[in-house]
């Protein structure tokens, strides 16, 4: 193919224009092109052209593991029955092994080993708790991987020391005990990412190991991850190697976990930020409490900022944190797909009094920080259409508005989608002459497409044709 023109696409949500893609960018935009020998055309029949969205928050990984999982928590199973007639029906995998996902105290309480035997006790099953900080293992599951004689400090353990079966943030420990297998398939993750528009992803798993990385590396050498990719779990002194110059992903921040279930000493976060900026990397820092925020926040102030340093998640941000999040030069990387998914229960949950600081969004917009949206996929939902309108509604399940006066337009919601992946937050891309043609067609103008549930025709990454319902 010497070159692809499009034709009518609209722009910027004003202009109807021919684009033309050369080598891999976008080398001319007016109102009419004539159309040269050997070049490809596609008619964008009007429909809205935009630069391809990245989600800045997204685990690979799981979210493949996630497809050949047992749902056990809502929006598919909401009560005990409903939970035990999905682990009754689960098939093991090859090694005999079930592995449930998406669970939520809403189903059957608090989850232990004892708990869990009573829906099944036959086969070793492991269930991560929606957050995706828990497992929580039956009895079988314990022996299968020796949890009496664990020594990783987030197995939990009851007054008499037997594991209780609950692991917190202990996915290497419990990855290292299962049964050898090879990573997940990123094929269907790669497929999907694109029907929704998404050419480019942040992987914010962290602590990547050679194995992870090298199998993310094959799957875009391969097109089966045809997404550029940027990695925050690549670890400090490490790179992503490259040999033939083929598709690579890229090494952003480094990612640091403040977990919800055991903070860690000031002075041992201050020394891995200092460890990070000392090798070059700015921090992505997972903030969900608002202890957690403010431990960040003071160690950021002893230590000193490095520009693209960024809170992951900022899910409860008070206030008067606000004006320090802003001095410091952070950015923000938040997911307000999860009120669409969890809303009703953070009304229940929360006090009325931490509410409006719930998954904030234009309150950053208006301070001047750096907002960008993703999905913290599989944990959240991965549709960025559904994250954008969960960003300008802010409706629960039940049809509730949590946080009205954090609302986004839709046009600032879209935009928070359109920064590149290293300057998450930053002047989104624009379909210009020089743009890597990494470019969606939507189905209809830009203003029509809140109301638009599939809204993704076409999709090129570097100007080649990965989705295209029409025929070139």
């Amino acid at each position: 193919m010497t070159g692809l023109l499009l034709r009518d696409a609209e722009l910027d949500g004003r202009l109807r224009v021919d684009v033309r893609i050369v080598g891999g960018r976008v080398s001319e935009v007016a109102p009419v092109l004539e159309r040269r020998p050997g070049e490809a055309v596609h008619d964008c029949r009007g429909g809205a052209l935009l630069p391809g969205l990245c989600d800045h928050h997204v685990h690979l990984h799981a979210l493949a593991a996630w497809r050949g999982s047992v749902r056990c928590g809502p929006p598919e199973v909401t009560g005990r029955d409903g939970l035990a007639a999905a682990l009754a029906a689960a098939v093991p995998d090859g090694h005999g092994w079930i592995r449930g996902v998406g669970y939520a105290e809403t189903v059957a309480g608090d989850l232990d080993a004892a708990a869990l035997d009573r829906l099944r006790a036959d086969r070793p099953v492991r269930v991560q708790h929606r957050s995706g900080a828990l497992w929580i293992l039956n009895t079988a599951a314990l022996r299968a991987v020796g949890a009496d004689g664990g020594d990783h400090p987030g197995v939990e353990r009851d007054g008499r020391g037997r594991p209780t079966g609950r692991l917190w943030r202990a996915d290497d420990w419990l990855r290292s005990r299962l049964p050898r297998t090879g990573p997940p398939d990123l094929a269907p993750v790669g497929t999907t990412l694109i029907r929704h528009g998404v050419t480019a992803v942040t992987d914010a798993t962290p602590d990547l190991d050679a194995g992870a990385i090298a199998a993310i590396t094959a799957a875009m050498r391969r097109g089966a991850l045809p997404q550029r990719v940027h990695l925050l779990g690549v670890p400090l002194g490490d790179a992503v190697p490259g040999d033939d110059g083929g598709p690579e992903p890229v090494t952003g921040p480094y990612k640091i976990v403040l977990a919800d279930s055991g903070l860690p000493a000031y002075d041992e976060l201050a020394d891995r930020i200092r460890a990070a900026h000392a090798a070059g990397r700015a921090v992505a820092v997972h903030c969900v409490t608002r202890e957690a925020l403010v431990l960040l926040l003071a160690a950021l102030d002893d230590t000193g900022p490095l520009p693209g340093d960024r809170i992951e998640h900022a899910a409860l941000v008070p206030p008067e944190l606000v004006p320090d999040i802003a001095r410091l030069g952070l950015r923000v990387v938040t997911q307000p797909g999860f009120l669409a998914h969890r809303g009703d229960d953070y009304l229940r949950d929360v006090p009325p009094e931490d509410r409006p600081d719930l998954y904030r969004c234009a309150t950053f917009r208006h301070a001047g920080i750096p907002l960008a949206l993703s999905s913290d996929a599989p944990y959240g939902p991965l549709d960025p259409w559904a994250v954008i309108a969960a960003a300008t509604t802010r409706r629960t399940p039940s049809g509730q508005v949590a946080g009205p006066d954090e609302r986004l337009t839709f046009g600032q919601a879209l935009d928070a989608y359109l920064a590149p992946p290293d300057d998450p937050g930053g002047p989104p891309r624009r379909v210009r002459p020089g743009l890597p043609a990494d470019l969606i067609v939507l189905r209809v103008p830009l203003a029509h497409v809140p109301d638009e549930p599939n809204p993704v025709r076409a999709v090129l990454t570097g100007g080649d044709p990965v989705l295209l319902e029409d025929p070139l």
